[in-house]
Formats: C-alpha cells, sequence, structure tokens
C-alpha cells in the first residue's frame, strides 16, 4: 500500500503548531499481562474475532472510515477509531455521565457528580440494558467491546478512572448534545440545599437562579435545508453547522452490510452519528425547541421523623435515597454521603420562596438511544418519522433533506402536553394536579414543516415563527411552551441570505452559509451615530469619538480580517453586553435586544469610549484590523484549552453569533491574553447534495486528532480559519484513493 503524502499546506499547519513531546513507536504493542487479566479468555477471543470482521481505512486527513459486516462491528471499530484519536476525551464523558467526576478532579466536582446520579443509578442502567431489544443490546456490547479492545491492545494508555466499560454505559449517555437537560439544574443552588444539615428544609435560603449568568457566547447551531427548484442540480441540499466547543466531536464514517453507512459528527463516546447524513438521508440538529424541562413548588414539612409534601387534599411521602459521593484528595479517596430527596415529580433541587423546587425532565435512556441510532439507518421521510415518533429527542429541533428532494423541519420532539393556563416558564404549584404533565405531544401536534413553498428551511436556536419565508408557521396557534426561543440576529441573517437564492451548489450554500454581515449591529451604528451627532462642541466625546464614529458610519456592517471597524464593533458590543447581561436578566430580555433597544445614549457613547481604550491598550492602536486580534490557536490536546499571544496562531475574520453571524467563533475561556482566541463555534460544519449520489464538503476545527503529534491535530487548521472546506470521501473507491492508511483495530 502506498502511503499518502502529507500536503505542503498540511506540513506547514503542523509544524505552526507542533509541540515538542516524544512520539510513541508504531507497531503493536505488547498485550500488558494486568489489562489482560481483567477479562475472562472467551471475552478476549470474541473481541480479538471482531477486531478481525472490522476494517478502518483513513484518510489523508485521518478521519476514520469504519467498515464492519453488521452494524455491530461497525459499532466496535467506530469506538475504537475514537478513542484511538482522543481517548481522553472519550473516558471524560463518561467519567462525568456517570456522576464519577470527583475520583479525578477533586472534592469541587462532588456537586456535579451529585446533579448526575440524580438521574444516573447504575443498578437503573443495567435494568434497562436487560430489558433493551435484542439488536440494541447487541450494538451496547459491541461499543463496550471496542473501547476495551482499545485497553487491551494499547496498555501504555493509563486511563484516568475506567479501566473497564460495561455495555450498559451507553445507557448513561445517550443523547448528543453538547451538555443535556440535566445541566439546567444549578449547581450553586444544589450545593445550598444539599451541602448542610438539613435540620430546618424550608427555612433553607433561596438561590432561585443562582450562578445562571447569561452566557456571553450563545451554544446553538445553524440548519439550513434547500429544496430542489432552488439548487442548480435539481437536489435537495443540508447544511450541517453545529456550533459547539471546539473539539467536542470528531469527524467519522461507519459503513456495515446490514444498510449502515453513516458520515459526520459523533460526540466523543457514543456509537452513532449525532449530525450527519446516509446515502439517501441528512439530519441536522439545533439546540432550542419547546420547553421541555419544569420546577415544580413542593410544600414540605416534617411529620414524625420523615417528610412529607401536599398533594391535592393529601399528603406524600418525600423517597429520600442515600447517594455516596467519593472524590480525590491529596492523601487518597474519601467520600461524603447525601440524602438525595425526591417527590412523584422529580429530585429536590433547591429551595425557593419557602418551599422545596423539584425538576421533572424526560429520564428514557433506551428509547432516547434507540432514537438516536435509528435515525442513521432511516431511508426516507417516513422512516424518519417513524423514528422522531419515539419522541425521546428532548433538547433539539431537527432540520431535514432527503434524496427524494423533500426537505423538513421539526421544532423539538420531546414536548410534554400541558395545562396552558400556567406560565410554565417559572416553577409551578406542585400541590395542584393541574400542573401535572398529560403525555407527550403526538409529532403532528408539534410545529412542523414539510416541504414549504418557499423553498428553504433554516433554525439559528430560534422561534420558529420565521425561517421559512411565506411558509412560517403561524405561532399562535400553538401552545406558548411549544416556541421558547425568541428570534435572534442569526435567525434574521438567515432569512435574508435564503430568501432570494436560486442556483445553489454545495459552494454556493457555504458561501450563505459564512455570509459576512452583522446583523446584529444594524440599529446600534445609526444610533450611536446619532448620539455623536446630539452631543454639545463642548463635550469630550464629541472629540474623542470622532474618529470611531466617523469609521463606523462608512462601515458595511461586514467582518473581515483586514476590517479594524469589526475590531472597534465587537469590542464595542463586548462592553455593552457586559455592563448590561445583569440588567438584560432582571427584565427577561435576551442581551443583545436589552443593548439595541434599551441603552441610553450616554451608555452607548461611554462604551465605544472604553472598547477605544481597551483595544488602545492592548495593541497600541485601537485602530487595530480584526484579524490581528481574533485567532485560532490549538496549542494542547487537553479539554480545557490555553492560549498564548507568544505562540504561533492563525486570523479567523468571522465574529461571535452574537453578532449575527452565521459562521460562528467566540471566546468561552478566561481572557488572559490580548487577544481573541476561539473555543466555541463553527466546529464540524457539512454541506450535503443528495443526488443520485451523495456529495459532501465538510470542515473541522483543527484535525481529526486530538495528539499535538499527529499531522492530523491542525492539518485542517489553516481552511478552518479561511472558511475552506475539504471534499468528503464517501465511497469506497474516493477513499481508495486518498488512503493513509488501512487496518484491523488493534493492529
Amino acid at each position: 500500500m502506498t502511503m499518502a503524502r502529507p500536503t505542503p499546506l498540511a506540513v506547514a499547519c503542523a509544524a505552526l503548531f507542533a509541540l515538542a513531546r516524544p512520539v510513541l513507536a508504531e507497531g503493536p504493542a505488547p498485550v500488558a499481562a494486568t489489562v489482560r487479566a481483567a477479562f475472562a479468555p472467551a471475552e478476549l477471543a470474541r473481541m480479538k474475532a471482531t477486531a478481525r470482521r472490522v476494517t478502518i481505512m483513513r484518510d489523508k486527513w485521518g478521519i476514520p472510515h469504519v467498515f464492519g459486516k453488521t452494524d455491530a462491528d461497525a459499532v466496535f471499530g467506530m469506538l475504537f477509531a475514537q478513542v484511538e484519536d482522543d481517548f481522553n476525551r472519550v473516558e471524560l464523558n463518561y467519567i462525568n455521565a456517570l456522576g464519577r467526576l470527583a475520583e479525578v478532579e477533586g472534592e469541587k466536582e462532588i456537586w456535579r457528580d451529585l446533579r448526575m446520579k440524580l438521574y444516573i443509578d447504575p443498578a437503573d442502567m443495567k435494568a434497562q440494558y436487560a430489558a433493551s431489544p435484542a439488536w440494541l443490546k447487541t450494538l451496547m456490547d459491541a461499543y463496550a467491546d471496542g473501547l476495551n479492545w482499545y485497553l487491551v491492545t494499547h496498555p501504555q494508555v493509563k486511563p484516568k478512572l475506567l479501566t473497564r466499560f460495561e455495555p450498559w454505559m451507553a445507557l448513561a449517555f445517550s443523547e448528543g448534545s453538547i451538555g443535556g437537560d440535566v445541566e439546567t439544574i444549578d449547581l450553586k443552588a444544589l450545593e445550598a440545599f444539599y451541602g448542610r444539615q438539613l435540620a430546618a428544609p424550608v427555612a433553607l435560603a433561596d438561590l432561585g437562579d443562582a450562578g445562571k449568568g447569561g452566557d456571553p457566547e450563545p451554544q446553538g447551531s445553524n440548519g439550513f435545508a434547500i429544496a430542489p427548484r432552488r439548487t442548480a442540480g435539481g437536489h435537495a441540499l443540508l447544511l450541517i453547522n453545529p456550533h459547539t466547543s471546539f473539539y467536542f466531536r470528531p469527524e467519522i464514517h461507519m459503513v456495515s452490510e446490514e444498510g449502515l453507512n453513516a458520515y459526520g459528527a459523533v460526540t466523543w463516546g457514543q456509537f452513532f452519528i449525532y449530525q450527519g447524513f446516509n446515502d439517501r438521508i441528512g439530519w441536522m440538529h439545533t439546540s432550542g425547541g419547546g420547553d421541555v424541562i419544569d420546577e415544580y413548588l413542593e410544600t414540605v414539612t416534617r411529620r414524625d421523623g420523615t417528610y412529607v409534601y401536599k398533594y391535592g387534599a393529601a399528603e406524600r411521602a418525600v423517597r429520600g435515597k442515600t447517594i455516596t459521593l467519593p472524590y480525590r484528595t491529596a492523601n487518597g479517596m474519601a467520600t461524603r454521603t447525601v440524602t438525595a430527596y425526591f417527590t412523584h415529580h422529580g429530585p429536590v433541587i433547591r429551595a425557593q420562596d419557602g418551599k422545596w423546587v423539584a425538576v421533572r425532565m424526560m429520564a428514557d435512556p433506551m428509547h432516547a438511544l434507540m432514537q438516536s441510532y435509528g435515525r442513521t439507518k432511516a431511508r426516507d421521510y417516513a422512516g424518519f418519522y417513524k423514528v422522531m415518533a419515539l419522541r425521546t429527542n428532548s433538547s433539539n429541533n431537527t432540520v431535514y433533506a432527503d434524496a427524494d428532494g423533500n426537505i423538513a423541519y421539526f421544532h423539538g420532539n420531546f414536548i410534554p402536553r400541558r395545562d396552558a393556563r400556567f406560565d410554565w416558564t417559572k416553577p409551578v404549584d406542585g400541590s395542584d394536579p393541574a400542573t401535572e404533565w398529560k403525555g407527550l405531544h403526538d409529532v403532528e401536534e408539534t410545529i412542523t414543516v414539510f416541504n414549504p413553498e418557499s423553498g428553504y428551511v433554516s433554525n439559528t436556536n430560534n422561534w420558529p415563527c420565521t425561517g421559512f419565508g411565506a411558509s412560517s408557521p403561524d405561532c399562535s396557534a400553538y401552545p406558548r411552551y411549544m416556541w421558547s426561543l425568541p428570534q435572534n440576529p442569526r435567525g434574521i441573517h438567515a432569512e435574508r441570505v435564503l430568501h432570494d437564492a436560486r442556483d445553489l451548489t454545495l459552494d454556493g450554500l457555504i458561501a450563505k452559509a459564512y455570509d459576512s454581515y452583522l446583523t446584529a449591529f444594524e440599529p446600534l451604528v445609526p444610533g450611536v451615530a446619532k448620539d455623536w451627532d446630539a452631543l454639545p462642541d463642548g463635550d469630550p466625546l464629541k472629540t474623542r469619538l470622532a474618529g470611531q464614529v466617523a469609521l463606523l458610519r462608512g462601515w458595511d456592517l461586514r467582518f473581515s480580517t483586514a476590517s479594524v471597524a469589526t475590531s472597534l464593533a465587537v469590542y464595542w458590543g463586548q462592553d455593552m453586553v457586559g455592563e448590561s447581561s445583569a440588567r438584560a436578566k432582571a427584565r427577561g430580555m435576551p442581551v443583545i435586544d436589552f443593548v439595541q433597544t434599551s441603552l441610553s445614549p450616554r451608555e452607548r457613547l461611554d462604551a465605544l469610549a472604553r472598547a477605544s481604550d481597551k483595544l488602545q491598550a492592548d495593541f497600541g492602536s485601537w485602530k487595530t484590523p480584526w484579524g490581528e486580534i481574533n485567532r485560532f490557536q490549538r496549542l494542547s490536546g487537553a479539554v480545557g484549552q490555553h492560549y498564548d499571544d507568544a505562540k504561533p496562531s492563525l486570523p479567523v475574520g468571522f465574529t461571535s453569533a452574537n453578532w449575527g453571524s452565521l459562521a460562528s467563533f467566540g471566546m468561552t475561556a478566561r481572557q488572559t491574553t490580548r487577544r481573541i482566541y476561539g473555543d466555541r463555534g463553527n466546529s464540524f460544519v457539512a454541506a450535503v447534495e443528495f443526488g443520485p449520489h451523495v456529495r459532501a464538503k465538510s470542515i473541522l476545527a483543527g484535525g481529526e486528532s486530538g495528539d499535538p503529534a499527529s499531522p492530523h491535530f491542525t492539518d485542517q487548521a489553516a481552511m478552518y480559519s479561511r472558511g475552506e472546506f475539504k471534499d468528503v470521501l464517501y465511497t469506497r473507491a474516493d477513499i481508495e484513493k486518498h488512503l493513509e492508511r488501512k487496518y484491523h483495530p488493534g493492529e
């Protein structure tokens, strides 16, 4: 076999970012006796036999294309390939999902572990595994075998905690969203409730939304679907554009002789393609959907040594459950024990207004896993709809396109049926039986769009009331809890770029997805210019901001690496957001809406002055081009990235999604540098055309591997920074033409 030569671009990027570290010797490593001893001979024989049925083909970008005889074989190989690329992220995802993070990170993480253990109980997960349909159990068995075979064949890898993976663990992490519903439970409030003796529980201080600050960088995604009549080739197009933390998902292709042929982004450690396509259909998830989590105010009293809560005219016993929380210390392991409390609504998570607050959310991991995997094998809209009817996707909307020319949109999936008289955005009275969920809405009762007359579908984590042109649904016809999110600057932007789109190609769709206009500044720039015009001649800001206002007046509101106006506008916007977040939250408004509509002229002008001063202090001039400030840098494989202005980096033109940029690049890490280094936004992005043969282009932030010594750590970085895509190698023939390595797992 001929080894593919790295391209000059890949070599340059690798040199640009490489860190000095030893490279592990290639070739099979001896199996350590201690690792082998953890598995029975029959287990080792089974894993070895499966590995011989699996072929992993790494293309020139290091993307693994996994081929197996059965779906289970493909799952085995797909998990093996993932841990080859980044065992650390796979293991950490499961350490967190199992509520065992404090065993690695120490006592500071025990409340995060408690939050997970309110929902994840190994005994319950094992029972659900036993009750799963045979096909799903087979896949879970293969998932565990693939991970364990990696540990057996790579004894030099030292897990932080998990030295053996069990099939049931897949149920602890069954839906691919970056956070998950459980992360809506505030950790500070949870600690305040359980971190002390509960002798007088109803007298606990209220924390309510303690710790829930407004995230300055939005978490979400863009999904576009284009009908054949708007495309140059007469085929449906799909844009897959998740806005996640970087390196959260790798790019993988899995194929079996049982009809599996799925390509896309997989969340580390899961055995299904989360956002992607097969040869017939494609799907893209955007965070949002309807209101799917509710809090109940429980009236609790202590009676005869136990807790009871009011329900209707009667009382019910509060259920207590002892949860042990081990944690690492400098002197070894220690434990803390908590008695967690539950009503029939769910676990108690805090106190408010003299009552306990219980939370209810979806808790059906078996069916969620069935749905997550099932959509990867759907062949048409009817099959995909049948998978959606499981109604266990609780955190996402779905944008869909297929080879039959259909496009569609599902606003949410798991949506509880409720009494619309109540305000479900706030905790409701848990003692009132009228506040109970009344089952789930059927899919046809939710907000869906199928082949809209407009010829396009879009969602940007915004409401479904726009995004489909004249075909947009009438939101007033649905309960308010079905469309809980407002409009946002990206939604306005997407509607504009798609409204008159014609003759789109894959490259044309990518160009739309990277359109450089920043809609959030449309009201802000004219507003501050008017504010400056109104200043009296003697006002110091009149002279101080003359150059800045003149620059903004002449700006076309488009980003570029050469744009000075983009730098000034973004720093000005960031200042206003920082100053306004608390007031916006108190008003129940998105902070960008508040900044656009509720600041005084003086506040806008003062913010512009502060932004100018910061640019001057950090870069020597407030007239600094955006590309000198906004940078991509990947220095290590650590989950928590660190950045260094003295180390190499690449300029990036697109901005935070806050400002209406469809292509998103923002920084959520605490900034200790002068420059902005993106760590959230465009991560895996793909554009797909569903013709007689599926065609696609994609890009991944940095590269496939989490190892800085790998040529695939940053081989996509320069392209990523410019918004350039690579061709997806989907057919076996194309993969063979651009092959880097072909092997069986463990070789």
